[in-house]
């Protein structure tokens, strides 16, 4: 059985419980997000956490957070997600991936690197 570092769990427990308010408030007010595959989506702050997920719960408003699996590693915490749910029109939407943070001394989440990616059903580019 995986012991889940506390950040972990109330990270889930926030986004499964639509409110985009309980998510921020696992944050810092310094976060850092990074997103190495999309740098232009980088940001830092609390509040544009809220002003995200306000976005993406209005979009898919039945999503479903789960934690696949953790681990931590000195002061990271690294974990991988997987979270599904449908858009308003009806269509699925699937994203996963791991993210990697640290905590501050509070245990909000002061620092991110995301690696979540939309996943799709299309054929492979490589054979």
């Amino acid at each position: 059985m995986m012991t889940v570092p506390s950040s972990v769990t109330r990270l889930e427990a926030a986004i499964n419980s639509h409110n985009a308010e309980d998510v921020a408030a696992c944050f810092s007010l310094d976060y850092v997000s990074e997103v190495p595959h999309h740098p232009m989506r980088n940001f830092v702050g609390r509040e544009t956490v809220e002003r995200n997920w306000i976005r993406i719960l209005a979009r898919t408003p039945n999503l479903r957070a789960r934690l696949l699996r953790s681990a931590i590693n000195g002061v990271d915490v690294w974990s991988e997600w997987e979270m599904e749910g449908s858009t308003a029109d009806g269509s699925p939407a699937v994203i996963a991936g791991p993210v990697i943070w640290r905590t501050d001394t509070d245990g909000l989440v002061s620092w991110a690197r995301f690696y979540l990616d939309p996943v799709t059903s299309n054929p492979p580019l490589l054979p």
